[in-house]
């Protein structure tokens, strides 16, 4: 197959196409190592392998919000995300006693996404 038909693929199903880079052949070994541990969250998760795909999402999900000891973050708040306040907060009774309002909430979430470099150039250095 040639790059415009992968690129139609990729367009099609709305997947993002990333190659790893040749200058840190480093990062495929991490690779590898990730889809090894996310194929033991499967296995454990499955009945047999037919239905593997079902329990992908899950897997991943449970990969990505697992703190790695190398880091000492997950792997889901170096991409840009981290958990909401209403994940944080596990209740609405307790959202309401904290009274927390709306303008605290967005400073905090944005204080939290500026966080976002910084535990990456930490974990980069340190990881």
């Amino acid at each position: 197959m040639n790059n415009k038909i992968i690129d139609e693929l990729c367009a099609q199903f709305k997947i993002q196409h990333h190659n790893s880079t040749p200058y840190r052949p480093q990062m495929n070994g991490a690779v590898e190592v990730a889809n090894k541990n996310v194929k033991r969250i499967i296995e454990k998760m499955t009945v047999n392998y037919k239905d593997w795909h079902e329990m992908l999402p899950y897997a991943l999900l449970a990969y990505r919000t697992s703190i790695r000891t190398s880091t000492g973050a997950t792997p889901y708040s170096f991409d840009a995300a981290v958990l909401p306040i209403e994940v944080e907060i596990p209740s609405m009774r307790i959202l309401a006693e904290t009274k927390l309002e709306e303008a605290e909430w967005a400073k905090q979430r944005y204080e939290q996404l500026n966080l976002i470099d910084e535990r990456r150039l930490k974990a980069l250095c340190h990881g």
